[in-house]
């Protein structure tokens, strides 16, 4: 299934015991653990019973422990798992997890998740989330129409109605990153006026990206660890009139370059800015790039209206977190 019929199914009462979500989108894989905290947590008991467990450090003992623990005051609890082939433990965390799932699907108090970015498919523990479980596939969508596609679904889930052309004219502006695709869509939509269609003129008048060297001294700053001027460049860049959201989107993209030039992937462009690359993704574990990716997530939850935090506060405190 993917990420839209997850939650059609969690919408019509359907809480699954086990779910691999899986794919190289992490905005996606990040909204499916959203549906599912959403589905399976009591607000007034989510502290109690949701596990939080990272691949790179978690032990099988632990992972373990956390599946037998009963719900406090709750029918359920939710167990996440990243990452699970990412730690030097990893084949004892696999196989504990593939040993797990039989007697996981038997029951209907613990829920798991596990989210991976490129499981091994031939490896046994992916193997083991069949029915019951189930595989949710969190890959980006490849092509301009795969894109409109993306922005169509987003636009239903935000209750927006486009015109033809719309769609189209969001992927012009905002090409494949879907945060930025997010952002620009709920621009338009502002733009447009309450209960009003979006249309091509919406977009093309709304559709901003920031200049590129201010965005430029942003990102490096954050990427070289120079908080202070990292600051510097989001004040300059929020008193121009560029979005949070767009700016969110341009960090999320610059962070994606970094998890993948750490991973070890050559990263394309002028040589000089290949260089930046790879000595900024140096800075950072992938434990701790994922963990940027984590941030950026919340921050975009702040920025469409979680919780009463400021948005230039928020961004504030989200380059403090991403440069420290």
């Amino acid at each position: 299934m993917n990420p839209d019929e997850l939650e059609d199914e969690l919408a019509r009462g359907r809480v699954r015991p086990a779910y691999l979500l899986a794919g190289g989108e992490p905005l996606l894989r990040d909204d499916a653990l959203a549906a599912l905290r959403r589905a399976v947590l009591d607000p007034a008991s989510r502290d109690f019973n949701h596990d939080r467990l990272d691949g790179q450090g978690v032990s099988s003992g632990t992972f373990l422990d956390a599946l037998a623990a009963l719900p406090v005051v709750a029918p359920r609890r939710l167990v996440e798992l990243r990452e699970p082939e990412a730690g030097r433990g990893s084949r004892a965390l696999t196989d504990a997890l593939a040993d797990a799932l039989d007697a996981l699907c038997q029951q209907d108090r613990t829920v798991l998740a596990v989210s991976a970015s490129r499981p091994d498919r031939r490896a046994r523990w992916v193997k083991a989330f069949r029915e019951p479980a189930a595989v949710v596939v969190c890959e980006p969508p490849r092509g301009a129409r795969a894109l409109g596609t993306f922005v169509a679904a987003e636009a239903r889930r935000r209750g927006i109605t486009l015109r033809a052309g719309a769609a189209e004219a969001l992927v012009e502006a905002a090409g494949s990153q879907l945060l930025v695709l997010r952002a620009e869509l709920e621009k338009a939509s502002l733009f447009a006026g309450p209960d009003r269609p979006v249309t091509r003129e919406h977009v093309q008048a709304t559709a901003s990206l920031p200049a590129e060297e201010p965005v430029w001294e942003l990102t490096d700053a954050i990427g070289e660890g120079r908080t202070p001027e990292a600051l510097v460049a989001l004040r300059r860049l929020l008193h121009g009139g560029s979005p949070p959201p767009v700016l969110l989107g341009v960090l999320a993209n610059h962070f994606r370059k970094l998890l993948r030039t750490r991973a070890g992937a050559t990263p394309g462009g002028h040589p000089f800015a290949v260089r930046k690359l790879e000595q900024q993704a140096g800075r950072y574990s992938p434990a701790r790039l994922r963990q940027c990716l984590g941030a950026l997530h919340e921050v975009d939850e702040v920025l469409k209206g979680s919780g009463n935090l400021d948005a230039g506060i928020a961004m504030e405190r989200l380059v403090m977190g991403l440069s420290g």
